[in-house]
């Protein structure tokens, strides 16, 4: 029997404790976290704050006491405080103040990431905030049940910044959005699509402040709440802020230990083992092996986080088993608009060296007699010179999500655009049209 300390039990976390819980009964796995609640579905959070779910109830799938009954020992709101990894042992805090020493034989790090938050003027005042925890969302809940707050700023216009200004629009509020970039989801997407996107966030309500970066804020009277943002191009009452700017990993604990990569991620191989051959990272705070640059990468997904949770607890344990890689799939639906990409879209692979192309398509999703109807957008990027698929974009109210995983796999397999020319898609007029609008696009390609 080997000791396995697992340190973080959200997402990754819990994927792994149950893989080793559930297949390898005779290892002795403690799970340290500082947090009060376990694996919280984050992505949920805007949902819960623009009120189309009932509550937060739903967004646990798990709990300290569930992993107990299965045979873990869970030591919650408990900070670890050293590793010593040349002796194997885990110092631990609880919020009491008690000490603990544990020794292990495998260490699996699922320490998430962290909210950036940047260094400006009046960041200390009341009222500005994160979103990420339970108790972020919480506390955000609450202030929105304010009738003081009448204007919220959201800076930041990435997935967690769109869905959070949907939210804010829902509760009745004004919100203001806030980016650098010229376009909403500009890490995701291509122009094409996300300048309709743009346009449902004006339509519906959203004041958009692109290419406009925020430089500090103000507070009120008392000096205490926030009252203005101050950006490079002007000054905006709002008696709230939620900076969604973006992430980075949570990765201090093997600070001199583990190889890292530029941001600070874990550096793994496909078995989620860092530089330590007794240590593995997974989810936020690790690297993974994108497929589509064919190399290591940094992409946070909560997807990605349980798929290597699966993977480390197999290997803690002794079962040989890597991964796959990821392509970066994700989705996004506001106000019924519906987003996916996978891959990267050919703003990224031109970045990444390629001599990408893409080619689009625009089209109904069923033929023109079918009154419930809605168009589609469609761009894939592919290599000019190997013809290999290197990503794909799509965008409809109708629910479009099931075709990006297709393009998933074809970028996994490394299959070319030629490929698709030809697929034999079937046709009913309640799902599609006969010239397919994946068959039309491929058959664009130059």
């Amino acid at each position: 029997m080997s000791k396995i300390v697992l340190v973080g039990a959200n997402h990754a976390g819990t994927a792994a404790a149950n893989t080793i819980l559930a297949n390898y009964p005779g290892h002795e796995l403690t799970i340290v976290d500082r947090n009060d609640n376990i694996s919280y579905l984050g992505c949920g959070t805007a949902l819960w704050i623009g009120r189309q779910i009932d509550g937060h109830q739903g967004l646990f799938y798990s709990s300290s006491e569930e992993l107990t009954k299965k045979g873990a020992i869970v030591l919650m709101e408990t900070e670890v405080s050293n590793v010593d990894f040349a002796a194997k042992k885990v110092s631990t805090v609880n919020k009491h103040g008690g000490k603990e020493t544990l020794s292990y034989d495998k260490l699996i790090l699922a320490t998430g990431s962290l909210p950036i938050i940047p260094s400006l003027p009046g960041m200390d005042l009341e009222n500005i905030q994160s979103v990420k925890l339970f108790q972020d969302g919480r506390k955000a809940n609450e202030l929105l049940d304010d009738p003081g707050v009448k204007t919220v700023a959201i800076v930041g216009a990435g997935y967690i910044g769109v869905e959070l200004a949907e939210a804010i629009r829902r509760r009745g509020k004004k919100a203001l959005l806030f980016e650098a970039e010229d376009t909403s989801l500009a890490s995701y997407y291509d122009d094409w699509l996300t300048h309709d996107m743009d346009k449902i966030l004006s339509g519906e309500g959203v004041e958009l402040h692109f290419n406009e970066r925020v430089k500090m804020f103000k507070g009120d009277k008392t000096g205490k709440k926030v009252s203005a943002v101050v950006t490079d191009k002007g000054e905006y009452q709002a008696e709230m802020v939620i900076m969604t700017i973006g992430f980075r990993p949570n990765s201090d604990i093997g600070k001199g230990h583990l190889d890292t990569i530029a941001n600070g991620a874990f550096k793994v191989n496909l078995r989620q083992q860092t530089s330590d051959p007794d240590v593995y990272a997974i989810g936020d705070c690790a690297t993974v092996f994108s497929n589509a640059v064919q190399d290591y990468a940094y992409i946070a997904l909560a997807t990605n986080a349980v798929r290597s949770g699966i993977v480390a607890g197999h290997n803690v344990c002794g079962t040989a088993l890597e991964s796959a890689g990821v392509q970066g799939s994700n989705g996004i639906n506001i106000f019924g608009y519906k987003m996916v990409s996978t891959g990267l879209s050919l703003k990224a692979a031109l970045k990444a060296g390629y001599s990408a192309l893409a080619t689009d398509y625009e089209d109904l999703q069923k033929p023109a007699f079918m009154t419930d109807n809605h168009k589609v957008k469609i761009r894939i990027v592919y290599d000019k010179d190997t013809r290999r698929i290197l990503g794909a974009q799509m965008a409809s109210y109708e629910n479009i999500s099931m075709g990006i995983h297709m393009f998933s796999l074809a970028v996994e397999e490394k299959l070319t655009i030629d490929k698709l020319k030809l697929l034999d898609i079937f046709f009913l007029p309640h799902f599609n049209q006969p010239y397919n609008y994946i068959t039309m696009a491929a058959l664009g390609a130059k």
